[in-house]
């Protein structure tokens, strides 16, 4: 007990209403439900990711199982994070659901305690969550992926059965742009073949050709290209010839080849300025201005199942149909979850604004709880 005292000193400090013991007493409950949850479905997701892993990558490398629990624990916090929702919905739900099985919630009633009184807390806790998530989690998790998208990289590299493709970059700014094609690239991530056309962009945005850069070899690093074995021709000049040949890049030198696949890849801190680069290149960012009003948007996401789960399980014993109101609560929670995924899916074609595919769905879902809580408690 005095080993965690510590730690139940700062959870108490954390806790904005410490001095109250009934709000303090539900919040627990209601932590404790969703780390329940979240232990739930992040075991099924690394049952999953376990299968996926050993049939994938265990044909191409001798793993044995405590590598793959290794990739394991690099793939999965990112699917993870992902479902984090539905561990505040199912904790809710199944925290007030005992609360109202075991006669406290009737016994809190019947003190004329407001609902809004222990809903509230959890709420707030979620939001508070959903902050620590996308500010200390998220990073993390996509550090995590990285290095497993490293170990793939490099096992595709080594299997001489995987097919190689071209590789197409784009790098610019203002009044330039420069489109980057490459027959192949080597384990070492040297482009092969490669070649540069450069183009000055005028005030209306057409581009004029500039020239034409073609090398055996070219190595990204900090700020430039640095090209072996070049070949420069301009129009109406003759053809020059390097040995090593620097030109300025902005592009960055980490995940130059793979930062256009996947905005999750991408973490939260990172975002602003990859979307300014990728704008810059003259591609179109709304992948991940989605992603990062989707972050923004998680602390609202949390709440908004909290208080749906709590809506959702009020509903006292002795009136009857508590089951069937609460598997209306989890049939809802996955409406709202799939249609979070469709209006993610029209912001990325642009077919609604960004903003409203990033925040629509949270503030429906938090909307609606509050409408079921007045509509319950308030009449």
């Amino acid at each position: 007990m005095n080993r965690l005292q510590p730690l139940l000193t700062l959870l108490s400090f954390l806790n904005p209403w410490r001095n109250r013991r009934l709000e303090t007493y539900v919040l627990l409950r209601c932590l404790m439900g969703t780390l329940t949850g979240l232990v739930v479905i992040a075991s099924i997701i690394f049952l999953i990711d376990y299968v996926e892993i050993s049939k994938s990558l265990g044909q191409r490398a001798d793993l044995n199982s405590f590598q793959i629990i290794g990739l394991l624990l690099l793939k999965s916090p990112n699917i993870i994070l992902v479902l984090l929702p539905f561990a505040f919905l199912f904790g809710t739900l199944s925290a007030f659901v005992g609360l109202n099985r075991r006669s406290e919630l009737i016994a809190m009633r019947a003190a004329g305690v407001s609902a809004w009184r222990f809903i509230l807390p959890a709420t707030g806790m979620a939001a508070i969550i959903g902050v620590l998530t996308i500010t200390v989690l998220n990073p993390i998790a996509t550090v995590l992926s990285d290095r497993y998208d490293q170990f793939n990289s490099g096992l595709e590299q080594s299997d001489t059965r995987v097919k190689r493709t071209d590789i197409f970059l784009r790098q610019g700014e203002v009044s330039k742009q420069t489109v980057i094609h490459a027959r192949t690239q080597d384990a070492r991530g040297t482009l092969l073949d490669a070649t540069f056309w450069t183009y000055t962009l005028a005030k209306d945005g057409t581009p004029t050709f500039e020239g034409r850069i073609d090398a055996k070899e070219a190595v990204l690093k900090t700020r430039n290209w640095l090209l072996k074995n070049a070949r420069e021709a301009k129009p109406g000049e003759p053809a020059q010839y390097f040995n090593q040949l620097s030109i300025d890049s902005n592009l960055d030198a980490r995940r130059a080849f793979d930062k256009y696949a996947a905005p999750q890849s991408t973490n939260f801190w990172e975002l602003p300025a990859t979307i300014f680069q990728i704008e810059t290149s003259g591609f179109s960012a709304a992948s991940y201005i989605l992603r990062l009003h989707q972050l923004l948007a998680t602390p609202l996401m949390f709440a908004g199942m909290t208080a749906l789960g709590a809506a959702f399980s009020l509903r006292l014993m002795r009136i009857g149909g508590l089951a069937r109101l609460t598997l209306s609560g989890v049939g809802l929670g996955f409406i709202i979850f799939f249609l979070n995924q469709l209006c993610g899916s029209m912001g990325k074609a642009e077919v609604i604004p960004i903003f409203l595919a990033g925040w629509a769905t949270p503030a429906v879902s938090l909307l609606a709880a509050m409408t079921l809580l007045v509509y319950t408690e308030d009449g």
